[in-house]
């Protein structure tokens, strides 16, 4: 489930408050005044087994008892009651219901499970849908609801808040109220037995009243539900995040308050920064944030302009725009003389732009419209100190005009306090973001910069890359021989085995057992060699000696052996030496050593881990962490976050390592992540990356064995790899094959050639190209909730491959339907490709349970109408529209 019955919970008819009580200060009495308070128009009922009336009204005994259905139900009562009160609603028809209780981790009567999975039990025969345990409720002022127990209402608006801590939700009520912060839902989640964020952002990511959503988050449940849902809803509004819990300790602390595990702070980052979210530091951050994106930017980039009247605070603001890594812009000569030309010559003459604290109103439109002219200023932030001098109403009435038409954001910190409020007031009556200090502005700006660069990474199309198959049989073949021999690590002649299935590039390494063994894979390899000894008790070789390197000759290899022998001995005398690893030496005059690898994470399944390698790795900051699957684009932004970027550059005579190498070592190593269930971690430390490109010199690989937990899947489904195909059409070979992201090249060729009036029935409009954004978003699909396959043709001289054909289909959250259209080229026209694409499509939405498809053509597509109609849809006028509407449900699925 995920939106099913939400209407229910968030715009009820009516609601029943289950517990309603006269006593004050009780949980029922709060929740029942709250909801007559808050002004709610629908029907309000009241339920309680020992009274006839409760504040001066009718109660009911029961649930049955009740006169009508409720949409909602908000309930009040002990633990132990919820699940039976969930069954009565599920039979009396409520679909909906807000679990104020808390205690519902305790065993439920006879001892089987908890009282909470008792509670999902009975709701789940009749979808209802539960917010909470432990939560405060809702309040959704649009619809005067205030379904909840805290202690006020809220202001009408346009953000949501959804929250996991109830204490945090009636102290940012508060807060907001003081600053006349307004929303148009405010959801404390509580436990999220049911309703969790990934429903909450299914929901809100395409309300119209919503306009950017804020997030407290503690932990994360059901995380490719969350990812999936985060990035649908990034794609149409600012999603902004606090997550609690970034160092381990207070990590530790959120998943016993929330009874979940929590994920690494790192991984979250990484999700958050892949689903298109904007994740900031703090609350007072979150609100600043939401101010500033809410309103309508055009962005142009990340060169900021600063306008003051003071020079002290401009000098604040450059030194926080420079600490975090911003970008002040640089004035041309053409800007600065046309500043010269309205400003006196005691101005700063540079950026920032102090136009002295003496400036008149007119001063400062002057200043900002130069600015706001040059091509070379992406933004501005405008800052006043007040004066005796002009009052800041004054500086309002010329300055905004220009700021509300502008074609570049511009951001306004008015320092001060009295002297200013009306400044401030101004500004927030027109919707216009401002802050009280330059170091607030100056976050806000960056925090701009930061939303865009991860909106951009979520359009940036990758270059297209000759497909590889990984000998994935292979790979798993060796992972299950070693879970069969009851080693939890693959000895090093398997690691680089591994490495191999999946094309990495590997010195070629050999497992010995003894003196003798290692001579003659020695000599096989050829000297000089590398020796490294292999136990599963020993994690770092060096540490106690275990690494020999540039042997020359069998007897300093033997006597390297018998070293370690004695080595490990002495220092782990419980190790159990299993034998040892010879390899070639490598030696590169000009390497880099880099670790790359796979981790698992307990919320976010498997992540990818990239920076600077050797022996000194735990004490270098220089690492990020991504999600797979990874394309050239996003390894390229793994390597950027590492920080290790300009050490591959060409520098001090170095030349640049092959980039291209190490990105197509993440690719491949994150095809691994998203293919190999039973790997739980791999390590490449180091892999060397020079300019002839990368080899993995030391490889450790770790295997889920039989009983262990099972790794958590893929936070972002995967490419389909399975649903490729080759068909014959009128004599030729065809690849069917789901979209991949370095396909919009090949989707916007196919465009371009298409003649006008095909676009026009696939489009309902004529059009000459299909932007950019829109390539991206047609070629970046969910896999969880959206297909789309295309028909290749053979292979050119050249290598290419022509798209000749696309169908697509886009699933509700819930899975029930699926909007579909299908475009076929000319050439390709009445040959019987059609069929089989929709034929295949329709497959793969019944195989995953859909249970409705649903399109739209034109009256004089009759080819279409006729395809449809030999595949068993229903082919009838769309309402009102002229279009008609195709429809094929279940019960007509035989195709």
């Amino acid at each position: 489930m995920s939106i099913r019955n939400l209407e229910s919970l968030f715009a009820p008819h009516s609601v029943a408050v289950i517990g309603a009580s006269d006593r004050p200060g009780s949980l029922g009495a709060v929740v029942l005044a709250n909801l007559k308070q808050g002004g709610f128009t629908g029907q309000v009922w009241s339920v309680n087994q020992a009274r006839a009336t409760v504040d001066g009204q009718a109660a009911w005994p029961d649930v049955g008892a009740l006169p009508g259905i409720p949409d909602l139900a908000v309930i009040c009562t002990p633990a132990a009651t919820v699940p039976g009160l969930i069954a009565e609603l599920g039979r009396k028809g409520t679909r909906a219901a807000i679990v104020l209780s808390a205690g519902m981790k305790q065993p439920a009567p006879g001892g089987e499970g908890t009282l909470e999975q008792a509670m999902l039990d009975a709701a789940k025969p009749y979808l209802l849908r539960i917010l909470g345990p432990n939560c405060i409720g809702l309040l959704v002022p649009a619809v005067k609801l205030n379904a909840s127990f805290a202690p006020g209402n809220a202001m009408g608006g346009t953000l949501s808040f959804v929250t996991q801590s109830g204490a945090l939700a009636t102290a940012m009520l508060d807060w907001a109220g003081e600053r006349s912060i307004g929303f148009s839902h405010f959801v404390s989640l509580g436990d999220s037995a049911d309703v969790d964020f990934g429903d909450v952002l299914n929901y809100l990511g395409s309300d119209p009243g919503t306009r950017a959503i804020l997030l407290y988050a503690e932990s994360i449940k059901a995380s490719r539900k969350f990812m999936s849902a985060a990035r649908a809803a990034a794609r149409n509004k600012p999603v902004i995040v606090v997550k609690a819990g970034r160092t381990p300790a207070a990590a530790k602390a959120a998943a016993s308050h929330t009874g979940a595990l929590a994920g690494a702070d790192k991984v979250f980052d990484a999700a958050a920064r892949r689903a298109g979210m904007l994740r900031v530091d703090t609350l007072e951050s979150l609100f600043d944030a939401a101010q500033t994106l809410a309103y309508p930017h055009p962005w142009r980039g990340e060169r900021l302009a600063i306008l003051t009247n003071g020079g002290g605070a401009g000098v604040l603001a450059a030194d926080a725009l420079a600490l975090s890594g911003g970008t002040l812009a640089q004035l041309s000569e053409t800007t600065l003389g046309a500043l010269g030309a309205c400003l006196p010559s005691t101005w700063s003459g540079a950026n920032p732009v102090d136009i002295v604290g003496d400036a008149p109103a007119s001063r400062y439109a002057q200043a900002l419209a130069v600015l706001l002219a040059a091509p070379e200023v992406d933004g501005v932030l405008f800052m006043h100190a007040p004066t005796a001098i002009v009052p800041s109403a004054d500086i309002v009435l010329e300055s905004l005009p220009l700021m509300q038409g502008a074609a570049k954001p511009v951001l306004s910190c008015w320092m001060g306090g009295q002297a200013v409020a009306n400044a401030r007031t101004a500004f927030s009556r027109e919707g216009l973001p401002w802050y009280s200090t330059p170091e607030r502005a100056v976050t806000a700006w960056l925090q701009l910069v930061h939303y865009h660069r991860n909106q951009a990474a979520l359009l940036e199309v990758p270059a297209e890359r000759r497909d590889f198959t990984p000998d994935r049989e292979r790979a798993l073949a060796i992972l299950r021989d070693c879970a069969m021999a009851r080693r939890e690590w693959l000895d090093p002649e398997q690691a680089h085995d591994l490495l191999a299935a999946y094309g990495v590039p590997s010195t070629p390494t050999r497992m010995v057992l003894d003196a003798e063994e290692a001579a003659a894979a020695a000599g096989a390899l050829g000297y000089p060699v590398a020796l490294k000894v292999v136990s599963q008790q020993i994690v770092h070789k060096s540490d106690v000696g275990g690494v020999a390197l540039g042997l020359a000759n069998g007897d300093e290899l033997r006597k390297a052996i018998v070293l370690m022998h004695q080595r490990i001995a002495h220092l782990r005398p419980h190790a159990r030496v299993l034998g040892f690893a010879v390899q070639p030496m490598v030696k590169r005059r000009h390497a880099r050593e880099l670790i790359a690898g796979i981790g698992s994470d307990p919320v976010f399944g498997p992540v990818l881990l990239f920076g600077q390698g050797g022996t000194g790795v735990e004490l270098s900051a220089a690492h990020a962490i991504g999600l797979p699957p990874l394309n050239a684009a996003l390894a390229r932004d793994l390597i950027a976050r590492s920080g290790v970027a300009p050490w591959l550059d060409a520098h001090r005579g170095e030349p640049a390592a092959k980039v291209d190498a190490v990105v197509d070592t993440l690719e491949r190593l994150a095809l691994m992540a998203s293919e190999l269930g039973p790997l739980a971690e791999l390590d490449i430390n180091p892999l060397v990356a020079d300019e002839h490109g990368v080899v993995a010199l030391d490889v450790r690989a770790r295997v889920r064995l039989a009983g262990a937990a099972a790794g958590v899947a893929p936070a972002i489904c995967p490419y389909p790899a399975g649903l490729e195909e080759r068909v014959t059409v009128a004599g030729t070979e065809l690849l069917l094959r789901p979209i991949r992201p370095a396909d919009a090249g090949r989707l916007k060729a196919f465009y371009a050639k298409s003649p006008a009036h095909d676009m026009r029935l696939r489009f309902f409009m004529t059009r000459r190209e299909v932007g950019a954004s829109e390539l991206a978003r047609y070629s970046q699909i969910d896999y969880d909730r959206e297909i789309a396959f295309l028909a290749l043709a053979p292979r050119q001289a050249d290598g290419s491959q022509r798209m000749v054909a696309e169908v697509r289909a886009v699933c509700d959250p819930d899975n029930q339907r699926a909007e579909m259209a299908i475009h076929v080229a000319s050439a390709w026209q009445h040959k019987g490709l059609g069929r089989l694409l929709l034929r295949k499509l329709v497959d793969h939405l019944r195989a995953r349970g859909t249970r409705e498809i649903v399109a739209q053509c034109l009256p004089e597509n009759e080819a279409m109408a006729g395809l449809a109609r030999s595949l068993g849809f229903t082919v009838r006028p769309d309402g009102d529209t002229t279009a008609l509407g195709l429809v094929l449900r279940s019960r007509e699925a035989a195709v």
